[in-house]
């Protein structure tokens, strides 16, 4: 039996933060020099051995934002397959704690309104929680 190397490939988990404020939810676009990079996204990223969830995720975001947030539920949970790589995706509903999301670790970001998700370049594995905000929405 052929077995591509996809089928092999053990998951990378990753987490993300649904950052609210009001109305309008927070977006950050990746450098150009990283896995896809110059797309937007959730912020977030990888777990590290013996991390959890709400540790990677509140870790990650103040590596890349420089705030508090505390972690909510989770919104959706899901493995995507790129080309490259799987990815264990888990995006939390997240509110923020203490500080101003400024760019460190990411190249932009802006809120946006869940109606506007869809002007802006995102990775795939995104597609179902952009459909849960946008009918959360209406």
């Amino acid at each position: 039996m052929d077995q591509s190397p996809h089928s092999r490939r053990v998951p990378i988990t990753v987490v993300a933060a649904v950052i609210h404020n009001r109305d309008r939810i927070l977006v950050t676009r990746r450098f150009e020099d990283v896995h896809l990079g110059g797309l937007w996204e959730f912020p977030g990223g990888k777990v590290k051995r013996g991390e959890s969830m709400s540790t990677a995720l509140m870790r990650e975001v103040r590596e890349e934002l420089d705030v508090l947030v505390s972690v909510g539920p989770v919104l959706v949970e899901e493995e995507f397959s790129y080309e490259d790589r799987t990815v264990d995706l888990h995006f939390f509903d997240c509110t923020l704690v203490e500080g101003t999301p400024r760019c460190v670790g990411v190249a932009d970001l802006r809120w946006v309104y869940p109606s506007e998700l869809g002007r802006f370049k995102m990775p795939a594995g995104n597609a179902r929680l952009i459909e849960k905000l946008q009918q959360q929405q209406t």
